[in-house]
């Protein structure tokens, strides 16, 4: 097994870990909404501290449930996954394909187009 391979498998672990160490020891247990996000502990804290506080602005859009707005959010995050994903992919392709070219003794193509270029 290879050191990446070690690496990586740890890291998948941990991540493992901390989704579902904070269920199974019961630390959401006796809260109304036990995993509600840094927004709403904010607004109760506010609300608490400062019950007259007037923000000062609204959303552009309210989502008509929490459901929606938890479907939005997975959506975001999704989206975002998949523009990194396809970057580091397309720079993977790019080094091996001037690996390839490399090995096979092939000119660099970049370097051949600015010759050609400077040539004529």
């Amino acid at each position: 097994m290879s050191r990446n391979t070690k690496i990586n498998g740890l890291l998948l672990l941990l991540v493992a870990a901390l989704a579902v160490l904070p269920i199974a020891l019961g630390m959401g247990e006796g809260k109304e909404e036990p995993f509600t996000g840094a927004d709403a502990q904010a607004e109760t804290a506010i609300t608490e501290l400062r019950p007259d506080y007037e923000p000062w602005f609204s959303p552009l859009y309210e989502p008509p449930s929490g459901e929606v707005e938890s479907a939005l959010f997975a959506l975001q995050a999704a989206l975002g996954a998949g523009v990194l994903a396809y970057y580091f992919g397309v720079r993977q392709g790019r080094r091996q394909g001037a690996a390839l070219a490399a090995a096979a003794g092939a000119p660099d193509t970049a370097g051949a187009s600015d010759t050609a270029a400077a040539e004529s």
